[in-house]
């Protein structure tokens, strides 16, 4: 690596190398690195550009105020001068040399040495969060009498209600992040047209004002488009169903106001576009391809049925969502349920289009290789510019985190070390020809505290597989939980870890949903199935040989805990080996998750009722039927299942429902004050 590229690549934040899974330095290739600093703005390509933009960077005076100060609350910071600080509540304080200690937390704005700069006072940390356990769902595996083909924000109300009375603290669910209106429609949750708004196959048509104020004919007609539950879920023929009969309902809906929320206005917009150009705006006619161009305005107006249309079904998924808080809230969970937040955007959707200034054009955000993707990852999504968030206070990520936590007890944060640096492939690499892009976590991490201290949320991070011991201790830090998985708790022998050993700083699951669920990893179903798609990097017989292992170990953990019962041997065949029944041991799986110390469990209903298949298959597209399995149990039927039943009793007793606090108040720009809400022990200032 040029010595001066090098210097270049680190004043911007692009690593020249990293360490990879084994531990051992990889130097990034040059062209990489040029290509990298290109998407940043930063010309490389000559060694007289490099040399200027050099000369550029080393110019910078470090002592000048940054665009953006954030302030842990308590401390103070030094001033090139006097200044005027204008509070976020619009009060007004003069300073002298520098930000005082005592501001209160929130957005503030500072005028100084001939500079006007956001100054973000953020806090030390959350509170501790409670123990509880809870279920981790797939909300579109849902199925009811009442929902169309898939899980529903209706049906999501009634199972949070029921698991709150049965003792569970939590619902986590998947992202429900909106996609794209037109067809077909996306399938993955973690690729989404927008993180700032819901997804509207999530509404229940029977519960909105609408339907109820309909003439029976209209009722007759939209009841009448309800598609029957299939062996797999049909996104397309359900999306078809719902915005057939939504589109009958609008007639009987109040009016959305357009000036009350400029950024609902404008996704409203993109969505009214996609309809007729597609859902990549990047392939629109050149003259839409930007929020505030004119012809994008006059589109606004010709569509403007098409616009409120959208901006109305945003409005139902509020109102949903509200009733699910409630239901929540009803049933005294400590914590509520936990929203999932992607790790990145489609970069042709919604929010690539409103948010293009702040994004990186033409990044795909993935991973570098590992053991189990040794070509590397490559999700194919947008990444913020860090430099840009800075310019601009930020402003993008706190109002996404602001929506995202609008409806939640909770946020996981999928990929959370991407807060700190994401691994960058520009455009022409392949997934492994990439490189790191350093973040300012102090910022990122401040800013989703400050965010989720005032909506009184807990925060999860997923910070699975090879993250920096820095990912870790910022986490732990500021009291947000990290993640703990069975599969992945192993010593250095591969033999698994006593749950008394477990951090207790996280949510503990048996599995994930890119992982084998636990009956089918005790069948040996995620080998053969991976065998029948070519996805087995070994023979298959090796492959089997390990499965067969890793139970054995398990097997052994479980007993040695003395979590699992010694089968009781056939007096008709002495010499036989006891093998435990796998119903048996999936129930001590999750006596080992009560067994940890960890602050939150988690619990999936494919885990409890016996299904084999996991919810994703990486690795492939449309060779395994991904993000499309439902349940095999309806709603009802999960409520009444033995299996359910004695999962629930075993983790209540180990995490009882602490006692109900006082309502929680908030002040003039949603600060929590010192009382608690109803029903949510971790609401707490």
């Amino acid at each position: 690596m040029n010595r001066r590229l090098a210097a270049l690549a680190n004043a911007h934040g692009v690593s020249t190398w990293y360490e990879d899974w084994r531990h051992r330095r990889v130097e990034v290739a040059p062209e990489t690195v040029v290509g990298v600093l290109g998407l940043l703005g930063v010309d490389a390509t000559s060694p007289t550009a490099i040399a200027d933009a050099l000369a550029a960077a080393r110019a910078v005076d470090r002592n000048a105020l940054p665009e953006t100060v954030v302030l842990t609350h308590g401390r103070s910071r030094a001033l090139p001068g006097p200044g005027v600080l204008t509070l976020e509540d619009g009060g007004r304080r003069p300073v002298d040399g520098e930000v005082p200690a005592n501001l209160p937390l929130g957005w503030h704005r500072l005028a100084c040495a001939d500079r006007e700069v956001t100054v973000v006072v953020v806090p030390r940390r959350l509170p501790v969060p409670p123990r509880a356990w809870g279920w981790m769902l797939q909300l579109y595996a849902l199925t009811s009498e009442r929902s169309w083909g898939m899980g529903d924000l209706g049906d999501l109300a009634e199972f949070t209600g029921w698991a709150g009375a049965t003792g569970a603290g939590l619902v986590l669910l998947n992202p429900l992040h909106a996609v794209g209106p037109a067809h077909p429609v996306a399938t993955s949750p973690y690729s989404p047209a927008s993180r700032r708004f819901v997804n509207p196959l999530y509404l229940r048509i029977s519960d909105t004002a609408a339907y109820r104020a309909a003439d029976p004919a209209t009722h007759a007609v939209v009841d009448a488009l309800r598609p029957d539950r299939g062996p797999l879920i049909d996104y397309d023929e359900v999306w078809s169903a719902k915005r057939h009969a939504l589109e009958l309902l609008h007639p009987y809906a109040r009016p959305v106001d357009l000036t009350a929320d400029p950024a609902l206005t404008s996704f409203a917009t993109w969505c009214a576009l996609a309809e007729r150009h597609g859902n990549d705006w990047r392939a629109w006619p050149a003259q839409l391809r930007h929020p505030d161009a004119p012809a994008v305005a006059e589109q606004r107006r010709q569509l403007a049925d098409r616009v409120a249309f959208h901006a109305w079904l945003q409005q139902l998924c509020d109102e949903q969502l509200d009733a699910v808080t409630t239901a929540a809230r009803a049933a005294g969970m400590p914590v509520g349920v936990v929203h999932d937040l992607a790790v990145g955007i489609d970069p042709g959707g919604a929010d690539g289009w409103q948010l293009a200034d702040v994004l990186a054009q033409g990044v795909r955000v993935g991973a570098p290789p590992d053991d189990f993707n040794q070509l590397g990852q490559d999700w194919g999504l947008a990444a913020w510019r860090p430099d840009r968030l800075a310019a601009t206070g930020y402003a993008a990520y706190r109002d996404m985190l602001r929506r995202s936590l609008r409806h939640a007890g909770g946020l996981r944060v999928d990929h959370v070390a991407g807060l700190w640096r994401l691994w960058w492939v520009p455009p022409g690499g392949g997934a492994a020809e990439g490189t790191y892009v350093r973040y300012d976590a102090e910022a990122m991490l401040g800013i989703l505290a400050l965010e989720a201290h005032r909506a009184g949320a807990v925060v999860v991070g997923e910070d699975l597989g090879t993250v920096q011991p820095a990912v870790t201790r910022g986490l732990r830090g500021r009291n947000m939980l990290g993640s703990t998985v069975l599969w992945f708790a192993r010593d250095d022998s591969g033999d698994f870890v006593p749950p008394a050993r477990w951090p207790r700083n996280a949510l503990a699951t048996i599995s994930t949903h890119d992982l084998p669920t636990a009956p089918g990893f005790l069948s040996g179903e995620h080998v053969r199935v991976r065998d029948e798609l070519k996805l087995l990097g070994t023979d298959v017989a090796v492959e089997q040989a390990r499965a067969a292992a890793d139970r054995d170990r398990l097997l052994t953990m479980l007993r040695t805990e003395n979590l699992l019962p010694t089968p009781t041997v056939d007096p008709a065949r002495p010499d036989a080996t006891a093998t435990p029944d796998d119903g048996e041991v999936v129930v001590s799986m999750h006596a080992a998750l009560a067994a940890s110390p960890t602050r939150l469990l988690g619990v999936s209903l494919y885990d409890v009722l016996g299904e084999v298949r996991q919810p994703n298959m990486p690795g492939t597209v449309d060779e395994y039927p991904n993000w499309r399995l439902p349940l095999p149990a309806s709603v009802a039927q999960i409520r009444e299942d033995p299996r359910v039943r004695r999962i629930a009793d075993l983790l209540s007793a180990a995490r009882p429902r602490p006692a109900d606090p006082p309502p929680v108040a908030r002040d003039a720009v949603g600060q929590v004050s010192q009382s608690k809400r109803a029903g949510s022990p971790r609401k707490s200032a």
